[in-house]
């Protein structure tokens, strides 16, 4: 028995979690997320602000337990700081913005940078990115825009995994019949122009060093990754979109509403917000979480045939 808890405080320490005073993993239940807000896009009629953050990712989160914060891309270096001891988790969303030279590129490298030395302090701290936000991390760990075009605009495919992708932090946890499916149906959803070729990875030793491959997929000419995860940090990332199946619903291919699309969603959601409660930022008072949240900002309809169904708008 002694050994056995030695054991569990090793690997707490190890994933630096903190302990409760029972000696178990003391896990954060009222977790945080950040999702960082990107330039409007030109051709929004219903735009009412300088930004914006679609409303399927803030759904997507809270369907598996978070709150959320919204990030703006015009606060100042050291408001970030201070957020992001509040927060307990970031997530990249997709969208279109360069990734080298706009607000959004520049606020997720200094979320990026804390990150990084916070893992490296035992502070854990998780990213997910999504799409354009996949396409960030490789930016920001290669230091270089690696990225190269696909036909992938409209289509959903099966994930073709990587061998041991199964026992991944990230899909370890997923039934075997949803990973079945995931490998078998055309059940994720990809909207994306650029992609991460596998050719391209290979060649970066950045990359090669700092992500574990986890799936790939082919638009029939080039192979790209779909899904990778960090080996010494809790960053992770998907190509596709997971959040689009249950709460986007713009007629187009690519997007599907079937049982195991709407439950890989979950699963993957799910698993980010474990992440995020390991995890132990706070606001400084009650008053000042209350105030960032997101449930001070009203969604807009953009209508039926939109892209995204509903944004949240930010000056």
């Amino acid at each position: 028995m002694c050994r056995v808890v030695v054991l569990a405080v090793f690997a707490a320490f190890a994933c630096g979690l903190p302990l409760s005073a029972s000696g178990g993993v003391h896990l954060n239940h009222r977790p945080i997320i950040g999702v960082l807000a990107q330039e409007k896009l030109e051709d929004d009629p219903h735009a009412q602000g300088s930004s914006y953050i679609a409303a399927s990712y803030v759904k997507y989160l809270e369907s598996a337990g978070a709150r959320v914060v919204p990030i703006r891309i015009n606060d100042t270096e050291e408001e970030y700081t201070k957020l992001f001891y509040a927060i307990n988790g970031l997530l990249l969303p997709g969208g279109d913005v360069d990734l080298q030279k706009s607000q959004f590129s520049r606020v997720s490298k200094i979320f990026y940078e804390l990150a990084i030395k916070a893992n490296d302090a035992a502070d854990y701290f998780p990213i997910w990115g999504t799409c354009q936000g996949f396409q960030q991390l490789t930016v920001l760990t290669s230091n270089k825009n690696l990225l190269t075009s696909t036909n992938t605009k409209a289509v959903a495919l099966p994930l073709v995994f990587s061998q041991g992708s199964q026992n991944s932090r990230l899909f370890k946890s997923f039934p075997k019949d949803l990973f079945l499916a995931l490998s078998e149906e055309n059940i994720t959803s990809n909207f994306h122009s650029w992609s991460l070729s596998v050719q391209n990875y290979t060649r970066n030793a950045k990359l090669k060093r700092f992500y574990k491959v986890l799936s790939t997929n082919t638009d029939g000419k080039k192979e790209f990754i779909s899904t990778m995860e960090a080996y010494r940090y809790p960053f992770y990332a998907v190509q596709w979109h997971p959040e689009k199946s249950p709460f986007e619903w713009i007629d187009k291919p690519g997007m599907i509403h079937s049982v195991s699309a709407v439950r890989a969603s979950f699963y993957t959601a799910s698993f980010f917000v474990s992440e995020a409660m390991k995890n132990q930022h706070r606001f400084p008072t009650p008053q000042e979480e209350e105030k960032a949240l997101i449930y001070n900002h009203l969604p807009v309809f953009n209508g039926r045939d939109a892209i995204f169904i509903q944004n949240y708008y930010f000056d």
